[in-house]
């Protein structure tokens, strides 16, 4: 997995481009990763409600939930669904709407010089070994082409948005992560 420096994708992602996106502050420097969760409708996985959300697609009428989020203008770098495929919404040198209202070590707007990862799920059920393997690596590319992006810079959304967010959620493996990203490419 690799990201072109020039287009800012990723080699083993699927791109479609998202509408909610925009250019970062001049000087700004991506140098931090936040994990998230998502599934549309709540709690469900399948179809691609979530990929239409990010597309400013969503059917409303399709579930009572999309009238209430319907309106919102969101997107997210990448989208790792269950099945370890893997989505790109905005390239990487460029602002995904992911963050919301953030902080992170007293910098705030966190969508300025972060990059926001969704994982399909919730808070209640928990990651698949795909899914845990396919962050592994795209979060290794991610270090390599932005070094400023260390251990200590990637959180969840819960870190930066406290009381507000809950993702990646209780049952996400942070042990489990943090020991594979630590590890080199080879042994993942």
């Amino acid at each position: 997995m690799q990201i072109d420096s020039k287009t800012g994708l990723l080699s083993a992602a699927q791109y479609f481009a998202s509408p909610n996106q925009d250019e970062r502050p001049e000087k700004e420097k991506v140098s931090l990763l936040v994990i998230h969760n998502i599934s549309l409708p709540p709690d469900q996985f399948s179809g691609d409600d979530v990929k239409d959300f990010f597309l400013n697609q969503l059917n409303i009428a399709k579930h009572s939930y999309y009238q209430t989020i319907g309106h919102l203008k969101v997107s997210s770098h990448l989208w790792i669904r269950r099945t370890g495929e893997v989505l790109q919404f905005v390239p990487f040198h460029r602002r995904a709407w992911h963050a919301g209202a953030s902080d992170f070590q007293g910098k705030k707007e966190c969508n300025d010089f972060s990059i926001g990862i969704e994982l399909e799920g919730t808070d209640k059920i928990p990651f698949t070994e795909i899914q845990y393997a396919q962050l592994v690596a795209c979060t290794h590319a991610i270090m390599q082409a932005y070094p400023a992006i260390t251990p200590h810079r990637v959180v969840g959304h819960e870190d930066i948005a406290p009381g507000r967010k809950s993702d990646p959620g209780p049952l996400f493996d942070w042990s489990r992560y943090r020991a594979q990203m630590l590890m080199p490419k080879a042994s993942v």
